[in-house]
């Protein structure tokens, strides 16, 4: 497994480090050094992503909140909020060898029955999938993209 393997998003110039012998990187979002696993791989380039490819602010964004689903503690990969700190776009990740399938939709779906947001994403680095939820109408639609950030005036 290659730990820093080339994924279908831009490459950046990561702050990485060997810590006793793992590697590490800075998190721009935590301000601290995370572990590279091939899951938090994913998660760095998506949230570089966001903000410098679509214009998110790295202040509305939060990486691995958590929340309780039926009793259970859940962590949310990467939760998007807008200028008033309402959720507007929650992010599943997946390490690059993870095939999304049904099973990855019912989860970020079952993390939406408590966020309550109309963007979803899903990524394994390699594929990434866009919905767009109509929460009232309770339908959802594939999207080839996300928007870009867009403050509300």
């Amino acid at each position: 497994m290659d730990l820093l393997q080339p994924l279908n998003l831009p490459p950046y110039p990561f702050k990485i480090s060997d810590q006793n012998g793992q590697l590490t990187l800075f998190d721009e979002i935590r301000k601290k050094n995370i572990i590279i696993t091939p899951e938090e791989w994913v998660r760095q380039h998506f949230v570089q992503y966001l903000i410098k490819q679509k214009n998110y602010p790295r202040t509305l964004i939060k990486l691995e909140g958590g929340m309780k689903l039926n009793g259970l503690q859940k962590r949310t990969d990467i939760v998007v909020f807008n200028a008033e700190g309402k959720r507007i776009l929650i992010v599943e990740c997946k390490a690059p060898s993870v095939t999304i399938d049904q099973k990855t939709f019912d989860q970020i779906a079952r993390y939406n029955m408590v966020h309550q947001v109309s963007l979803l994403a899903v990524s394994n680095g390699l594929q990434h999938y866009y919905c767009n939820i109509d929460l009232d109408q309770k339908r959802y639609s594939f999207m080839e993209d996300l928007p870009a950030y867009v403050r509300n005036i």
